[in-house]
This record gives structure tokens, sequence and C-alpha cells, in this order.
């Protein structure tokens, strides 16, 4: 049975999971993102009366405490049972734009050990890229109403314009910062 769940699988399948996820949410009135998790789990813990916008019955959205903690379960098993022994395949291209900006390709799991490090990050990249990148990824996420997966599953599958509007925008920023910031930040 390990065998037959840890094989690589056709995209198709998770595809259909989140098709079907969609489906029950929408019929369920829910909305899907994980930014939506962190504001009930703020408001559950700092209360209600910390700030206008903690306001609201989390209760209401205790599902979304098990998707998290699911999502929690299900990366450690992954990243530990599942796990494949072999290098992450990387095509040669990929390799040759990581390494003409600075990162040489993961030697194991799917970060480059080069970037991600406790040494790169008590530094000027490490700042710019984790302390400030962090800052940039809450503050976007709440100034864009929710967050990728929030806009691009749930809010596309509702057919709303404001999340084709983020999704967009995050299309866009993630362009400029791969290609022009990203480089200027890994030559510190």
């Amino acid at each position: 049975m390990i065998d037959f769940i840890s094989q690589p699988w056709h995209w198709s399948v998770s595809g259909l999971g989140l098709v079907i996820m969609m489906f029950v949410l929408i019929f369920a009135g829910e909305r899907f993102g994980i930014s939506s998790s962190f504001r009930a789990m703020c408001s559950a813990v700092v209360g209600r009366k910390s700030a206008a916008y903690f306001d609201y019955d989390w209760k209401q959205q205790a599902w979304l405490f098990i998707f998290i903690a699911g999502s929690i379960i299900g990366g450690y098993i992954g990243s530990t049972l599942l796990a494949d022994p072999n290098p992450v395949a990387i095509s040669a291209e990929t390799i040759a734009d990581l390494e003409a900006i600075g990162v040489p390709a993961p030697v194991k799991g799917m970060m480059p050990e080069s970037i991600f490090n406790f040494d790169t990050l008590f530094s000027l990249k490490g700042f710019l890229l984790f302390i400030i990148g962090g800052f940039c990824i809450g503050f976007g996420t709440r100034y864009a109403g929710g967050c990728t997966s929030g806009h691009a599953i749930s809010g596309l599958s509702n057919l709303q314009l404001p999340s084709l509007v983020a999704v967009i925008g995050f299309f866009i920023g993630g362009l400029l910062t791969t290609f022009i910031l990203l480089p200027q930040i890994l030559t510190l």
C-alpha cells in the first residue's frame, strides 16, 4: 500500500480533489483559504475585543482548524514517511537559471541549502528574504483580502472579479520578484 501511495501521481488527481472540495465548500457556504484560518486563530486566541477585525464568531470557522492541522500532519507524513530518497529532479534549464543568479541546485530536498540555512538567516540577505519578505506576504495577503489559494481556487471558482484581479497581481508580483528583485538580493 505504501508503494502505491508514495509513487508519483498524475496532476489530475489533485485537480479532481480540489474540484470536489470546492463544490462541497460552495454548497456549504464556506470559503477556502489559509489566511481565513489565521484570522480565526487570532480571534480564538487573542479575543474579539482586541481589534474590530477579529470581532466575529470564529466558532463558525472551526473546520479551518482541522484543515490546518491536517495540512501540518499531511506535510509531515509526506516529508518523512513518504519522502523520496532520490535527489529532486530539476531540469537542466532550471539548474542553469538558478546558477546564473548564484543559487546552486538543491542537493537534497526541495530548498537550496545555500539560502535556507542559519548563516543566511542572520545576514542582510536573510533579513531581506525572510523578515521583509514575510512582512510583504502578510501585508499583501490582508491588503488583497486573501491569500493565493483563497483567490485562485475559491474566488475564481465563484467567478469573483476581485479574485481575478488579485491573481493577475500575484503573477505580476511573482514575475517581477523572480526576474528583477530576487537576483539583486541573492548577490548581496
